[in-house]
């Protein structure tokens, strides 16, 4: 019979940590359910679904700290090595750029450029692609929610929107 229990406990595990905040994350939507009031299956209450996702988070993170106890984990330093940082910075640059256009140049306006930025930027695609889906997406979008679900949304210095 071997002996497979090699398993040490060793305090930076990133998934005994993940699991930990992921069961107080938990705990603390289970308590706010609670709070909201849970009423009853006939008739729930603002706090009913809440509760029950919860109570589902708490299930899903205690399973993790268990396999994380049990089989072990990568350490905090081995979830970074070898990271590249350039393209998540430059989407957030381009999300950034995208947000404070947004109420000046209107939502179509705004949606174009980013879609042209990140088509090209992060997952290069042939100019020949780039411009009808940098186009046609965000006009796209802009009719369904527009037209189809009459939603406001910023019309920008333009009134195009």
């Amino acid at each position: 019979m071997s002996n497979d229990s090699n398993v040490k406990f060793r305090l930076d595990n990133s998934e005994l940590w993940g699991g930990l905040i992921g069961l107080a994350l938990g705990g603390f939507v289970i308590w706010h359910g609670i709070k909201l009031k849970l009423g009853t299956i006939h008739e729930p209450g603002s706090g009913f679904v809440l509760f029950y996702v919860g109570i589902l988070m708490s299930l899903f993170a205690v399973s993790i700290i268990i396999a994380s106890l049990t089989e072990g984990g990568p350490t905090f330093g081995s979830r970074w090595e070898n990271t590249r940082w350039t393209k998540p910075l430059l989407i957030i640059a381009c999300l950034t750029a995208f947000s404070f256009s947004l109420d000046t140049f209107g939502f179509p306006l705004s949606s174009i450029p980013l879609m042209v930025l990140l088509l090209r930027l992060i997952d290069p695609v042939r100019w020949s692609l780039t411009i009808p889906i940098a186009v046609l997406a965000p006009l796209g979008m802009w009719w369904v929610l527009k037209r189809l679900l009459l939603i406001q949304l910023p019309s920008g210095i333009f009134e195009i929107g």
